[in-house]
């Protein structure tokens, strides 16, 4: 089935077959959790790049955290990011520009209105990530169920796409939530694809 989804979600790009996928490293939160999630030295062996995770954040006053990105350790305002979501019922956007991070969706927390050990899933792509001729591009698609609770954003799917304004090389990719820690069991997975 995750092939499926990620054959669908990479029909923008030139296709991908099952083989093209070349594992390059996993992180696994342990007890205590994490405050961030990186994977540096990433080779220049590939075309594009792709993350798959299942998340969930330590906070407990809201329902949601923002999975917020940076590449080689910039945190300048050398970002830019959109997203839509919708939960069946109703939907929303938000943008950003000249930013610090990419906001890339949310996951789930350990909010009282959400599922004890809900975790929020997501696959992203970073497209050319390795060409030194331009930008690179970001797109995510994440989502949550938390079986009728969590309120507006129960159900909820979030497409969203990003930008880093620079023509170097990406090395390294750092995730961190908004407001708490990753909790224990959020797991994230870096693949390389050959591309044609």
């Amino acid at each position: 089935m995750l092939n499926s989804v990620v054959a669908l979600f990479n029909a923008g790009a030139a296709p991908a077959a099952a083989g093209d996928y070349e594992s390059i490293a996993t992180v696994t939160v342990g007890s205590g959790g994490s405050t961030s999630i990186e994977f540096t030295s990433i080779p220049a062996d590939f075309t594009h790049l792709q993350v798959r995770g299942i998340a969930r954040s330590t906070r407990t006053n809201a329902s949601i955290d923002q999975l917020y990105t940076r590449v080689n350790g910039d945190t300048g305002s050398n970002y830019s990011w959109h997203w839509l979501y919708g939960n069946g019922s109703s939907a929303g956007a938000d943008v950003g520009t000249s930013s610090t991070i990419m906001n890339l969706g949310w996951f789930a927390t350990n909010s009282t209105d959400s599922v004890t050990n809900a975790f929020g899933g997501f696959v992203l792509d970073i497209l050319d990530y390795a060409n030194t001729n331009k930008y690179k591009t970001f797109r995510i698609l994440c989502g949550n169920d938390f079986n009728g609770g969590g309120g507006a954003y129960n159900g909820t799917v979030v497409f969203a796409s990003g930008l880093w304004r620079s023509t170097s090389a990406i090395t390294s990719i750092k995730f961190d939530p908004d407001a708490a820690d990753f909790a224990q069991y959020s797991h994230f997975a870096l693949y390389g694809i050959k591309g044609a």
